[in-house]
């Protein structure tokens, strides 16, 4: 398999490399950091000689590499016969900011060693000279948030983005057991009728027909589920539009076993009718 696009990473230290191969992780690429320049062909050859790897790779190279850099500056040419297309992103940032970042992080930069901290950072810009020279596109950080530095990488590399679409984790809980660490949002059916207290409902669970018709029997139950996908329907294309991979959506009632199951059984169907990639799991059901 030949790759299809190997973005190389570059840049000053401390303008955001670490938290844009993190995005191109969460894009599915295959990401290294810090790889030896002599090493980068070898792990070419052997990504295209895999079947099961990315059809996309990141790799961050930079001040850190020494004088192998210089080999890179040559050699990136070369690459192109292990893909099919190679985007050089060089990221930097004004100086008065990187010492603040340095200043805050209390990580040493990786050229000073004596010198002062400004005296290392016109260093290294000095020699990614050439290396910004070359680059496809340039990204100056000075100004960005992280978020705001994730949403401009995703916005120059959206056509190389495998889907825009956000997958969505439902998953319901009872708050005796815990709330979920995972969740992004918790949303609380205590509130609602609780089967429970109804003898011949209370072995049964949430998925089951029984149960779902006693709760449907009340206005509250719908209008809440109602409610609730309104509000996703809401949110869901603005976490897409921030880069966000990944939401989940916690239902909790008190054992986990009757109302949250419903709620997020009825909330699954919104949202598959909108075409939206679900996962549903009920944490605890059968405890």
């Amino acid at each position: 398999m030949t790759l299809q696009n190997l973005v190389v990473v570059t840049g000053m230290s401390g303008s955001g490399k670490g938290t844009v191969l993190k995005v191109f992780e969460d894009l599915g690429y295959f990401c290294i950091d810090n790889l030896p320049v002599l090493l980068i062909p070898k792990f070419l050859e052997v990504i295209n000689a895999s079947e099961s790897a990315s059809a996309n790779a990141a790799l961050v190279i930079d001040i850190r590499a020494g004088e192998r850099l210089q080999d890179l500056e040559r050699k990136i040419a070369d690459f192109k016969k292990f893909a099919s297309k190679i985007i050089v992103l060089y990221l930097e940032a004004r100086d008065e900011v990187l010492v603040r970042r340095f200043s805050e992080t209390r990580r040493p930069h990786p050229l000073k060693s004596g010198s002062s901290l400004i005296a290392a950072i016109k260093e290294e810009r000095q020699s990614l000279r050439k290396l910004r020279e070359m680059a496809d596109i340039k990204l100056d950080t000075s100004d960005c948030s992280v978020h705001q530095i994730r949403a401009s990488v995703l916005d120059h590399f959206k056509g190389l983005r495998p889907s825009s679409t956000i997958n969505v984790h439902l998953l319901s809980f009872g708050f005796k057991h815990g709330i979920p660490l995972e969740a992004d949002l918790v949303f609380d059916a205590r509130f609602l009728p609780n089967p429970f207290f109804v003898p011949k409902l209370k072995a049964h669970s949430g998925r089951e027909k029984k149960v779902k018709d006693y709760l449907r029997s009340f206005p509250e139950p719908s209008e809440y589920v109602n409610r609730i996908g309104d509000l996703l329907l809401y949110l869901l294309p603005h976490y897409e539009k921030e880069g966000k991979t990944y939401l989940t959506v916690a239902v909790g009632c008190t054992g986990g076993r009757h109302r949250s199951i419903y709620v997020v059984e009825e909330l699954a169907k919104i949202l598959k009718n909108k075409k939206r990639s679900i996962v549903v799991r009920h944490r605890d059901e059968k405890i």
